[in-house]
């Protein structure tokens, strides 16, 4: 019986998978494909090749902010992970699904004019079918439309990075699969840096001391009758019910990095006074408000787009659902920042929250101090304002 259940499922998710995602033969043209291959092979032939080993959020892996010579192929293998996590501290889970085993996938780098080259994997463990959408990809739905893949098949996409700027990719099967994949934990983002490196408004060059990456995602886990979250044998089982959930369009969580504290204590990301750092921020699905609590954004390129003059000196800034942006930021006092999504409730009642540890000798009492430290209140000050007198 549970195996006819799981077939009829099965079923049902590609019928409904169907009528937004075509056939890569439908869409792409197979002989004009293989032409255009073929036209641009003895110039791909003679670029260098670099193989780049990517790291776990919120880490970013090792790379040059200014190009060394010409275009290159920058080649990633990106394993798809299907696999339970907790998402909180109470122990509620979730049957997620990963680029790489993270959530969100990592962060990849390349600059304007490189290709990348990525082969993707879905391994004979995994039970569902999956694609990937490159939102900094020209053509066939972000790659999408090539990039299916059964369990036990692997795929390898090449793309021509021609704008730079921070992008998200995601997992995009087709029909009700598509936003249930992403909430599953199904997205990353590609930062495309231009090959001078990063500027400001009037082309005053910008450098970065570390990077980090935050994914930002929302989790609809559904509870049962008394309002507890409910656990499930397997992704199959937690579908109907899960997708219930994502039409109230009310999230369970609301998460940095996989899990409500990823990024907290012990996990925290940390600095120095004097360094800058490079903030890339994520949302695949939802708006986002992006605080640094204690800081500022001194340049923002709030809709990641690194062709735009950044902005400047920002309190708040705004990540549209689907987009990445990015924020530099040097410190200048010492202790424990919190970045969090300043829509408040999301942060913390939710977990949309982080911290950064930033390290330095002395604090600077030009910037910020107390004259008159905590105490009894003083006789003589007064209570209320003049208006209420």
């Amino acid at each position: 019986m549970h195996a006819l259940k799981t077939s009829l499922l099965a079923a049902a998710i590609a019928l409904a998978a169907s009528p937004l995602l075509s056939s890569p033969a439908q869409a792409v043209d197979a002989k004009d494909l293989v032409n255009a291959t073929l036209s641009g092979a003895s110039e791909l032939a003679n670029l260098p090749r670099q193989r780049v080993e990517l790291k776990r959020p919120p880490f970013v892996h090792d790379h040059e902010q200014v190009a060394k010579g010409g275009p290159k192929v920058v080649q990633f293998t990106l394993p798809i992970v299907e696999k339970e996590i907790v998402i909180d501290g109470e122990g509620t889970k979730l049957h997620a699904m990963t680029f790489g085993g993270s959530v969100p996938g990592p962060l990849m780098v390349v600059h304007e004019g490189d290709y990348v080259e990525l082969t993707l994997v879905n391994p004979s463990t995994n039970s569902m079918v999956h694609n990937i959408d490159f939102h900094a990809a020209t053509g066939a739905l972000g790659g999408g439309d090539l990039t299916v893949i059964q369990p036990g098949e692997e795929v390898v996409l090449r793309w021509k990075a021609t704008r730079p700027g921070t992008f998200v990719y995601h997992c995009a099967p087709g029909g009700p699969m598509t936003p249930w994949h992403v909430v599953s934990g199904m997205q990353g983002t590609v930062m495309v840096l231009p090959r001078d490196g990063l500027k400001d408004g009037d082309g005053k060059s910008l450098r970065y001391d570390r990077a980090y990456y935050v994914g930002e995602t929302d989790f609809y886990v559904p509870r049962d009758a008394d309002g507890n979250f409910k656990t499930y044998g397997s992704h199959a089982e937690a579908l109907p019910d899960t997708l219930a959930t994502m039409k109230s369009l009310t999230p369970s969580h609301v998460v940095f990095n996989g899990a409500v504290g990823a990024l907290t204590g012990e996990q925290a990301m940390t600095s120095k006074v004097g360094e800058t750092i490079l903030l890339v921020h994520s949302q695949a699905n939802r708006d986002s408000r992006p605080h640094l609590i204690g800081g500022h954004g001194d340049y923002v390129w709030e809709e990641g787009k690194f062709n735009n003059a950044p902005l400047r000196d920002l309190e708040t800034w705004f990540i549209r659902g689907g987009s990445a942006g990015a924020a530099l930021y040097t410190f200048r006092q010492p202790g424990l920042y919190v970045y969090l999504n300043h829509n408040l409730i999301e942060a913390v009642l939710l977990g949309a929250a982080a911290h950064i540890k930033v390290d330095g000798d002395k604090w600077n009492h030009d910037l910020m101090t107390t004259p008159s430290p905590v105490g009894p209140i003083k006789p003589g000050t007064s209570l209320a304002l003049p208006a209420d007198k």
